[in-house]
């Protein structure tokens, strides 16, 4: 693989870390402590053709390939994670299932909307009693003349309060258990359809991630996504985008990380002279961008192949697992580099440390991408 940027690539890394640098960074620290969705910031990203990365432009998306993708992604992460993970939720598995599975008429009536920013997408699976177990889902749907009757919960739902388009995933055939599982396009403001609770979460907090409520909630026949009973796979299949894109999301928090320690290591000044004079300092900064390089090369695999149209589940499963512990191991060295400056929300790395954390987890946690991997390579 040649891993040299084309001028298209590069350029849309230019773009989005000017966009990170002027828009996001200065009020990154305020939306975290106020728990506030950067609106203004998605409007303006769907402008820079953000919101529909990997859509066609005949579908108003940007149509750029996998490896400027995640190189906007990462740019977007060092600057504010939250506005990242919302981009790419948008992007990998609220508007890409619409464009691989949805009907013409799908397409024309939301992936337009979607792919410009003038509507934000969703993805809803995760619920109360089934997290890494999507086949034990409890969210029904029932076959009516009209189309599908909902009853469930879904909870965790990234963008779930300020999304206008939700995939949703239900079992049409509790019998089946995983093949009877049905993908759903739903429009807020649909009867019976609701937000419930807003989770106060530890990192990533100017993402909003709520619970959403269905209460014989009536969906049309013509909103079923795909072929009924192939809704998991569907929902893997998009997953697997997604999990490559919050692997660049690790690595733009990573690399913020970094980026503070070395600031802050030739700034400090301890027993006469820099911190980064340190050979214990300088082990700590050099461990940190070998294993971000390390991190980078998996994910432009997976980016690559997906590219290629190749199979890249595993590849973007090993990207995840192993950027996302880096990003927390380098948030974490960070953190003790800072000492108790550290600790202070007045600095990036702990708002690093705390993103990290939560990275770990959503969209499938390490254990989960270690199995995917495992289950694999024993084949």
């Amino acid at each position: 693989m040649d891993f040299n940027l084309s001028k298209q690539q590069k350029l849309a890394q230019k773009i989005a870390a000017d966009f990170a640098r002027n828009e996001l960074a200065p009020f990154a620290q305020e939306r975290d402590e106020n728990m506030r969705f950067p609106e203004e910031a998605i409007e303006k990203m769907g402008a820079l053709g953000f919101m529909g990365m990997c859509i066609p432009k005949e579908y108003g998306g940007s149509e750029l390939d996998g490896i400027s993708y995640v190189l906007v992604i990462e740019a977007l992460a060092k600057a504010c994670a939250s506005t990242a993970i919302i981009v790419s939720v948008h992007n990998s598995v609220g508007a890409y299932p619409v464009y691989l599975l949805g009907t013409d008429e799908q397409k024309e009536t939301y992936l337009r909307d979607l792919a410009t920013g003038r509507k934000l997408g969703a993805f809803a699976l995760t619920e109360p009693n089934a997290g890494s177990d999507p086949s034990s889902i409890e969210t029904t749907a029932v076959y009516t003349d009209a189309g599908y009757v909902l009853n469930g919960t879904k909870t965790f739902i990234t963008s779930g309060e300020r999304s206008d388009v939700v995939i949703v995933m239900a079992s049409t055939d509790r019998a089946k258990k995983s093949r009877g599982i049905t993908a759903f396009i739903v429009e807020k403001g649909t009867k019976g359809f609701s937000v419930g609770a807003k989770e106060n979460k530890l990192g990533i907090r100017a993402s909003d991630t709520c619970e959403l409520i269905f209460e014989n909630c009536a969906v049309p026949k013509q909103n079923v996504l795909g072929s009924t009973g192939e809704g998991l796979r569907a929902a893997l299949e998009a997953l697997s985008f997604g999990r490559v894109g919050v692997a660049a999301q690790a690595l733009g928090v990573a690399g913020s990380a970094l980026e503070q320690c070395i600031t802050y290591s030739n700034a400090r000044k301890q027993f006469g002279k820099p911190l980064s004079h340190l050979q214990a300092i300088q082990w700590m900064i050099a461990d940190m961008a070998t294993e971000i390089e390390a991190a980078r090369f998996l994910i432009f695999n997976a980016a690559n192949l997906k590219d290629r149209a190749k199979p890249f589940a595993t590849q973007g499963s090993m990207a995840k697992l192993f950027a996302s512990e880096v990003a927390m191991r380098a948030a974490t060295k960070a953190v003790q580099l800072h000492g108790g400056y550290g600790c202070m929300k007045d600095y990036t790395v702990e708002r690093c440390f705390r993103d990290a954390k939560v990275i770990e987890i959503y969209e499938g946690t390490s254990e989960i991408q270690r199995l995917i991997v495992a289950r694999d390579m024993l084949s």
